[in-house]
């Protein structure tokens, strides 16, 4: 049987204001454990793609459990010691048509 590892979700949220370089300015929230999250290594065609799309290198592509409500774009996850930053927005499955406990995939990269 296949089991995740739990990882630390910190929900970012925007405050509405702007800094000094026009960027959106976010506030994180209480971090919360996201339980049974499969971490995985990427393809090298999705390294490729982030790099060209968002001029980001993913380190890990992460799975999340079906019924996850959370908003991941934006957020920053904690595993395995370290802290990742998550790139672009996460693509997500029918419930129903997948027949694994994950529906959600979720591009990180290392900033610690």
């Amino acid at each position: 049987m296949i089991k995740g590892i739990d990882v630390v979700l910190i929900e970012r949220t925007s405050t509405g204001k702007k800094d000094d370089f026009n960027m959106e300015v976010f506030e994180e929230n209480e971090p919360v454990i996201i339980h049974n999250v499969l971490v995985g290594s990427p393809t090298s065609e999705e390294i490729v793609d982030t790099l060209n799309l968002y001029a980001k290198k993913i380190d890990y592509v992460i799975a999340v459990p079906k019924g996850d409500e959370h908003r991941w774009e934006n957020s920053r996850v904690k595993f395995f010691g370290r802290t990742f930053a998550v790139v672009g927005i996460p693509t997500m499955g029918i419930e129903e048509n997948i027949p694994l406990c994950w529906n959600k995939k979720v591009k990180v990269e290392a900033i610690e």
